[in-house]
């Protein structure tokens, strides 16, 4: 694998555009004032220190594009990952904007490739900080330009972006991530492990940590794993750790810590549907100092299921360390 160490004064973007082999590029400590696309596979991108090393950007969903349209949720990205294999350490990716209410959705690190890893990382956002592809299937087709319907877009999102086949594997691993709605979304069997997610305030005096969209025929969703939900500033019973934002969105929650900023109600429907019906959202071992009152359409996980889910979290991690052994 193919070594370059980077600085603040250099041209990321570029620099990754040229590359042609598998790459680690080691990122001195600084602000890196970018918004980035990684396009080719096995790339690994390593921070100096993960507090002071900031890939950071300010796009929002409201701002107008050069296209004439609004960016929408999916361009604001800081950092965009559709290469395969590629992997995040020791640094912090931030969209820098703090108002969401005002200024719609700002993701922080989009990605949308089959194979991710990220480790000792900070996504820090409000609204929409981790967007974790593939897209449902319904939005690709919204966003694709795909009809002459002038309530559709017109193939605003690149397809290398917007058209992932298959599904994908993410795990992120002791990381720390910030927002207060809706702050990781999308459709990934994504494993959360030994993280921080911290919900910050919102003027709006609610939140939801995990928005999921997974088909039914998704075995995985989300999967918390010894996670701490860490209150940010977000008022007390005000955060849902999970709606659905589609049918049969699925989380897993295992021996995770609550703050007293999450609901007894652990859970949301999605304002006015019918999601308590098709939402795949399960529990066990979770630790509160408040009394929890989980909705009646939430399960509590069986002893076999969470076998069955550790087993699946220790094959994702170790497909993850045969692909990073074979670029080594």
């Amino acid at each position: 694998m193919d070594i370059l160490k980077l600085t603040p004064a250099d041209d990321i973007q570029k620099i990754l555009d040229d590359l042609t082999a598998p790459t680690t590029i080691y990122l001195a400590e600084g602000t890196y004032r970018c918004k980035l696309w990684i396009k080719n596979d096995n790339i690994k991108l390593v921070g100096a220190n993960r507090e002071t090393t900031v890939i950071a950007w300010d796009d929002y969903a409201r701002k107008t594009h050069s296209d004439g349209g609004e960016y929408n949720t999916f361009r604001t990205y800081t950092l965009c990952v559709t290469g395969n294999g590629c992997s995040l350490e020791n640094l912090t990716v931030s969209n820098t904007n703090t108002d969401a209410k005002k200024v719609g959705q700002c993701v922080a690190l989009s990605v949308n490739a089959p194979l991710f890893f990220a480790k000792d990382v900070d996504l820090v956002s409000e609204q929409d900080t981790l967007f974790t592809a593939p897209f449902p299937d319904d939005l690709v087709v919204r966003y694709s330009g795909l009809t002459d319907d002038p309530a559709y877009y017109d193939g605003f999102i690149p397809k290398e972006q917007l058209y992932m086949q298959g599904g994908s594997v993410q795990i992120y691993d002791n990381c720390r991530i910030y927002g207060n709605v809706d702050f990781i979304f999308g459709c990934a069997e994504a494993y959360f492990l030994n993280c921080r997610l911290i919900s910050l305030a919102d003027s709006r005096h609610y939140g939801f940590v995990a928005a999921p969209a997974h088909s039914l025929k998704q075995k995985r969703g989300y999967v918390f794993a010894g996670c701490a939900f860490e209150c940010g500033g977000a008022a007390d019973k005000s955060v849902y750790l999970a709606r659905p934002w589609r049918d049969f969105g699925k989380c897993d929650f295992i021996d995770c810590t609550l703050g007293s900023h999450i609901s007894p109600l652990l859970y949301d429907k999605w304002n006015d549907t019918y999601r308590d019906h098709t939402a795949r959202f399960a529990d066990g071992g979770l630790k509160s100092d408040s009394p929890l009152a989980p909705v009646a359409w939430s399960r509590r996980l069986s002893d076999d299921e969470r076998a069955a889910i550790g087993r699946d979290t220790d094959s994702a991690l170790e497909l993850w360390r045969a692909h990073a052994e074979k670029y080594r």
